[in-house]
């Protein structure tokens, strides 16, 4: 597993770097983001937190989305503690994570062909951890950054640079794999192709998604990994 303090080791390939979001675009954790969020909530004298309430902050980072919530609604309790609490609930809802099937085979190709992968969240790192270990992923992506190690999470791009960096990569060397606006935006500000995978594909109409060179408008479920792969390494 990287660190903040892992060096790079410089890289010249043909083979693209892919940078992966992890929370909708890897695996369906957004259910489960939403009832640990919700539980918080409630026990901070919040109730009624609706999934339309939770879909506002998908691609925002967990810390960025609890403050904006902190601050919406009053709570007292300070943002670390908030975190800590959203954290422990998630990680017991882990188990019952679900790996989007097409994108595990579309990193499983990737891995075979050689292309230097990493995970890029918004997500803490015990999360990120979490769950790439419990489905598996872990052994497809040694390389993961949350935004937690950053000065800024998306739609800033320090994520996506950091991870190009801990890769031994540029970012005109990269891909980006996302599900939200907030990530796309990253992308582009990072100066990264950028396969958009809408988690809503109600949203596939944002303008950030615009900047992306392949658009899965219609979400997962008209996600073909062999495509994606053309289109990466092309």
């Amino acid at each position: 597993m990287s660190s903040a303090s892992d060096s790079p080791v410089r890289r010249s390939t043909s083979r693209p770097a892919v940078i992966f979001d992890l929370d909708g675009t890897l695996v369906d954790s957004e259910p489960n983001y939403y009832e640990a969020g919700r539980r918080v909530l409630a026990a901070h004298g919040v109730p009624g937190f609706r999934w339309a309430d939770h879909t506002r902050f998908i691609g925002i980072s967990t810390r960025e989305t609890l403050s904006a919530l902190r601050e919406r609604h009053g709570i007292a309790a300070p943002v670390e503690r908030l975190l800590a609490e959203k954290d422990r609930e998630y990680l017991a809802l882990a188990p019952r994570m679900a790996v989007f099937p097409r994108m595990r085979e579309f990193a499983e190709l990737l891995r075979r062909e050689g292309h230097p992968l990493a995970v890029a969240s918004g997500s803490s790192r015990a999360a990120i951890g979490a769950v790439l270990s419990h489905t598996g992923l872990d052994r497809l992506f040694p390389v993961w950054v949350s935004a937690e190690e950053v000065v800024a999470g998306k739609p800033r791009p320090e994520v996506f640079l950091e991870a190009a960096r801990r890769l031994g990569v540029g970012a005109s060397e990269c891909v980006v794999v996302e599900d939200a606006p907030p990530g796309a935006e990253a992308a582009r500000r990072a100066g990264m192709r950028c396969v958009a995978v809408p988690y809503l594909p109600v949203a596939a109409g944002d303008p950030a998604f615009a900047s992306a060179g392949l658009l899965v408008a219609g979400g997962q479920s008209a996600f073909d990994p062999r495509h994606a792969y053309a289109w990466a390494v092309g």
